[in-house]
């Protein structure tokens, strides 16, 4: 499970243009269903790096709301209004699956460009070159791939898409292990709720009954929360590892119609929700990003745009969950 830290990142390692490159299918462990008519997801990876994308595909359009936070954000797009959202490994590198997702998605349209045929595409990236020693990254060819992989109804989970090279708990990188992309799903009268999430993180991902689940992991006293090394190296004076390369990923897709500021609300209530996973989160070597995207189907009956945050909330913690089982 424990990840070993690559020696030194040194030049002439090998990248995209050194290796046969084939984009592969990107199952996972298995699938997550949800019912949202309309919404596609599909994964592709290149086993080589391991690296990979994961696109959420919503053909009609969704209006959608972005939520960014840390000090290392990598983001393409942000746009308000959404047809796919990218996600993917390969840091800035990583951007260019995103573009291969609007190429693909140009060429299914006939190649026409005017204003109201355009489609529209935002990307998001993890660093996870940390856990490997090559430069291989998520490219447009591997984001075309994962679009034309897109299922409706069914969200890959595990190590997988972007989350295949995610790793998390890193006071020390030698501390970290594989993380992953989680999913879950929940119905509340008529509103439905999925998020789905790529854990990356400096922080380790915590369960409902406060136990380190993943990260983190010393030798000798097992998984351990990170505050335990904050308050000895502050007590000896010591300074912490410098671990860059982190990040965490979400889409949540609900089909809820909101006003423009409820939506942009629900996205900064559940991003802030997840601290209760991920300890430490948002810090200033991740970039989190989340995006809530709506297909505007159902008024919200017996709840304020609040009371759905606070359920989309526990949606949020299960996907963190389901991203390291």
């Amino acid at each position: 499970m424990t990840v070993a830290p690559v020696s030194a990142f040194a030049t002439g390692v090998p990248g995209n243009a050194d290796l046969p490159l084939t984009p592969q299918p990107s199952p996972g462990r298995g699938s997550l269903a949800f019912d949202l008519p309309g919404v596609f997801v599909g994964t592709a990876e290149y086993g080589e790096g391991p690296t990979g994308c994961t696109v959420v595909h919503i053909p009609a359009g969704a209006r959608t709301a972005v939520d960014a936070r840390g000090g290392a954000v990598g983001m393409s797009g942000g746009y308000d209004f959404n047809h796919a959202v990218c996600l993917a490994g390969g840091s800035v590198y990583g951007l260019a699956a995103a573009a291969g997702v609007s190429q693909e998605l140009l060429a299914r349209r006939g190649n026409q460009v005017r204003w109201d045929e355009l489609q529209l595409v935002s990307g998001a990236v993890i660093y996870d070159f940390s856990a490997r020693d090559n430069a291989v990254h998520p490219d447009a060819e591997l984001g075309r791939a994962a679009l034309r992989a897109a299922r409706e109804g069914e969200f890959p989970v595990g190590r997988c898409g972007a989350g295949i090279g995610a790793t998390a708990g890193k006071v020390d990188f030698g501390r970290a292990e594989w993380a992953g992309q989680g999913a879950a799903f929940g119905t509340f009268g008529t509103a439905r709720v999925l998020v789905a999430t790529v854990i990356n993180s400096v922080g380790v991902v915590v369960g409902r009954d406060g136990a380190v689940l993943r990260g983190n992991l010393h030798p000798e006293e097992g998984r351990r929360h990170p505050r335990v090394d904050y308050a000895a190296l502050a007590d000896a004076g010591a300074d912490a590892p410098a671990v860059m390369g982190n990040t965490t990923l979400t889409v949540l897709v609900t089909n809820v119609r909101l006003a423009d500021r409820d939506l942009g609300q629900l996205g900064r209530q559940v991003h802030s929700s997840m601290h209760r996973g991920i300890q430490p989160f948002h810090t200033s070597t991740d970039g989190d990003v989340l995006f809530a995207m709506t297909t505007d189907e159902v008024e919200l009956e017996g709840l304020k745009p609040t009371g759905l945050g606070a359920l989309a909330s526990e949606v949020a913690w299960d996907a963190i969950l389901s991203g390291v089982e």
